[in-house]
């Protein structure tokens, strides 16, 4: 297992570079697959540590999975499987919490492992349980496991007090196949929530107004697998983009859907950094004085928390002083000790980090706390002088397929031992 990236810094990165399928996409759409009849082919799906334990869970429940000679995935559930996530498998993946509202959905029943994940802050269960309540589902919670059954199943309405994605998601999957009408009000409008009611509707789901505050789902009987390709990685594309600016590059980031990207684009904007259409994506070219910004993190289409330390990061070599607030997960800052050691000046207070931009950033040891913080970790080490040593780094192969060669393949001095 890789862990432990070694990096020589200070070489702008040059060329081009294409986005894979969206992590959170692909991981909400493997589960969802479980409540089609049939073979489920998806395609553009990222090969990264967290599909990998999705998979390994599917097997476990009995479900036949694949990859295919074309790099696509086949899922196929049997006739009748095991509705019980594995505890130790579910410790491993947050969305392993996903399989609530699919085994509601497929046979009434779940018995779920409360999840596991990056340690950024709370991300509790109890919107999740609201929707499957106020669709009929009995739900008890012990010993860290969550134990549900569908008693009178009724489509119903349901008022998230936070926009939750996951909640969102569970919600959609339950209601897709729950009688009646389900309406979600205050849910989530992330790109992956309308990547999952299309898939649900390619299915032959009836799911309206996704990508809205207001989604509206008329369930189904039957829903009938179907292949389908997964979005791009706006967070991927992000990180690539923050890597031609920090290290005063310019990259073809291909593969993209632009609308997706546009808090990022322009917050790289305010900063001076120079972005422009291609027909293959966007072309993003640094700059040598960046200007500082304020950021603050919000649900989409907000500027996004998984992309708040990659900004962190390029913020740390602006001329002047940046302010960013983390308004959704409140651990998002543990990466700023490992900034501090690469020569960066940033003082946390509570949710806000204030950010002195400095000059020259320094190689150092480093651990990775999160995968987001981990990606940072190597763009500022792509910035600094010298050899960048990031130790925990399995937590960014979670999430980013072939980071190592990518980098490479765009003049970066990086590997691993």
């Amino acid at each position: 297992m890789q862990e432990r990236i070694i990096i020589e810094g200070g070489k702008p990165l040059y060329g081009r570079v294409r986005i894979s399928g969206a992590k959170n996409a692909a991981l909400v759409l493997i589960v969802a697959s479980i409540l089609a009849d049939g073979e489920t082919i998806l395609d553009n799906v990222p090969h990264i540590r967290d599909v990998e334990v999705m998979l390994h869970i599917l097997r476990e429940l009995g479900v036949a999975t694949k990859w295919n000679d074309d790099n696509s995935l086949s899922i196929n559930p049997p006739a009748v499987m095991k509705t019980e996530t594995p505890y130790e498998l579910a410790k491993k993946l947050r969305a392993s919490n996903l399989f609530l509202g699919a085994f509601l959905g497929r046979t009434g029943q779940a018995l779920i492992s409360l999840p596991g994940g990056c340690d950024i802050g709370s991300r509790p269960m109890d919107l999740h349980i609201k929707g499957v309540q106020s669709l009929g589902g009995v739900v008890e919670i012990e010993h860290g496991f969550i134990s549900a059954r569908m008693k009178k199943p009724q489509g119903s309405s349901v008022y998230l007090d936070f926009p939750s994605v996951g909640a969102t998601e569970n919600i959609m999957m339950l209601a897709s196949k729950t009688p009646g009408v389900t309406t979600i009000e205050n849910a989530a409008r992330e790109p992956e929530i309308v990547d999952l009611s299309n898939f649900i509707n390619t299915m032959g789901g009836k799911v309206r107004g996704a990508g809205t505050d207001l989604i509206k789902i008329e369930g189904v009987e039957r829903l009938t697998a179907r292949r389908y390709a997964i979005i791009p990685d706006r967070i991927e594309a992000g990180t690539y983009m923050v890597a031609a600016a920090i290290t005063r590059g310019e990259v073809l980031v291909e593969n993209i859907i632009p609308t997706h990207l546009h808090p990022i684009i322009a917050k790289l904007q305010e900063t001076g950094v120079l972005i422009r259409e291609h027909e293959k994506g966007l072309v993003v070219k640094g700059i040598n004085r960046l200007r500082p910004i304020d950021i603050k993190t919000m649900p989409y289409p907000g500027f996004p928390t998984d992309m708040q330390s990659q900004m962190m990061a390029l913020m740390a070599i602006a001329e002047g002083t940046s302010v960013i607030v983390e308004n959704v997960f409140e651990n998002r800052f543990q990466v700023v000790d490992e900034f501090t050691r690469m020569g960066a000046k940033i003082k946390v207070e509570g949710h806000t980090a204030i950010v002195e931009g400095v000059k020259t950033l320094c190689g150092a040891r480093v651990k990775s706390p999160d995968l987001r913080a981990g990606a940072a970790l190597i763009l500022m080490a792509l910035a600094a002088r010298d050899e960048t040593r990031i130790d925990h780094a399995v937590h960014i192969f979670r999430g980013y397929e072939n980071i190592i060669e990518k980098i490479k393949g765009l003049g970066g001095n990086i590997k691993t031992e």
